[in-house]
């Protein structure tokens, strides 16, 4: 993976472009911390639906049958219903 100073990666951004979709995943480095990638949308997408749990995963987790949707009890008011007397 190629690293690119922001100052660089901003300057020369098609390139920057290029060699990702050319090369593959492009490091962006701040102050020499590494901040950010650049990948191809490919594999961003690859990634990201690896990183969504299915349903079957969702259903089967205890985590996700906790208290889901239901408010806490005297969370809300009751509508008030016209009375017809």
């Amino acid at each position: 993976m190629n690293t690119w100073p922001v100052q660089d990666a901003k300057a020369r951004f098609s390139e920057f472009l290029e060699a990702c979709i050319s090369e593959g995943p492009q490091m962006v480095t701040k102050r020499g911390t590494e901040a950010a990638v650049l990948v191809p949308v490919e594999e961003w997408r690859r990634l990201s639906a690896g990183a969504r749990p299915s349903l079957k995963q969702l259903l089967l987790d205890d985590a996700a049958r906790t208290d889901l949707l239901v408010p806490p009890r005297g969370a809300h008011r009751r509508r008030r219903t016209a009375s017809f007397d």
